[in-house]
């Protein structure tokens, strides 16, 4: 019987991998080894911030220390990273997308959202450009986004937040995993950041759906349900 899968975590924007701590404690009660990448420039990195290609070339790095094998879980812009990686990166065994922008070989998140249905979310009401160029959350409204959690808990991640590379929003992605790595899109009913109805478009892209009562942060509040939908694609191979 072999090892199960490992699973890699890529967060999304203004984020970092400390966001990933629950579930990832939820994955070792389980025992499915996990590892969250902080993004060049976003939490702990000491790294230059870098565009979505870079955002992709740290990843594939991560990735070839790990070997092959490896199902990689995207949540939000961490999505498009996904496809990125994903389009690139054959050996990959399964692309998991959680309320995330799965990305056609092609387009940009800035991109999709002028082509599709105008759906405005409440996450819009936080964005504010800084003088470098950069898109920041603004701290003092931002914490209503952390649906589920309490006061004190939702302070703790406003204090983590970081700015975003606007060109993480503009790359486009040069490849995809559709029809060539097997998908999964969890669809999350009540989100505030991705919408729902683009989370449907996204979904159809992909080889099966989950879908999830909740808004965009179920790793954080209920980080079982997402440790459910992983645990099976993990022990696939055993």
């Amino acid at each position: 019987m072999s090892a199960p899968r490992s699973i890699v975590l890529i967060h999304g924007a203004w984020h970092a991998a400390w966001y990933w701590a629950a579930l990832q404690h939820q994955l070792d009660r389980r025992g499915l080894a996990s590892f969250a990448i902080d993004l060049p420039g976003r939490g702990t990195s000491t790294l230059e911030p870098s565009g979505l290609i870079g955002d992709g070339l740290h990843v594939e790095a991560v990735l070839g220390r790990l070997g092959s094998d490896v199902v990689l879980v995207g949540h939000s812009y961490g999505g498009a990273v996904m496809s990125q990686v994903a389009g690139r990166n054959p050996a990959l065994a399964h692309a998991v997308y959680v309320g995330a922008f799965a990305l056609a070989c092609g387009e940009s998140v800035n991109g999709f959202l002028r082509s599709a249905p105008r759906h405005r979310t409440g996450i819009a009401d936080h964005i504010r450009p800084l003088d470098d160029g950069s898109i920041a959350l603004n701290l003092e409204t931002v914490g209503s986004i952390y649906d589920g959690v309490s006061e004190l808990e939702r302070s703790a991640h406003v204090a983590r937040l970081s700015p975003q590379p606007p060109d993480t929003f503009t790359d486009p992605v040069t490849g995809d995993p559709f029809g060539r790595v097997p998908t999964t899109y969890v669809l999350l009913e009540r989100d505030d950041a991705v919408h729902p109805v683009h989370q449907e478009i996204f979904a159809k892209r992909c080889d099966r759906v989950v879908r999830l009562d909740t808004g965009h942060f179920p790793m954080i509040h209920s980080p079982e349900s997402i440790a459910d939908i992983l645990e099976p694609i993990a022990r696939a191979a055993t």
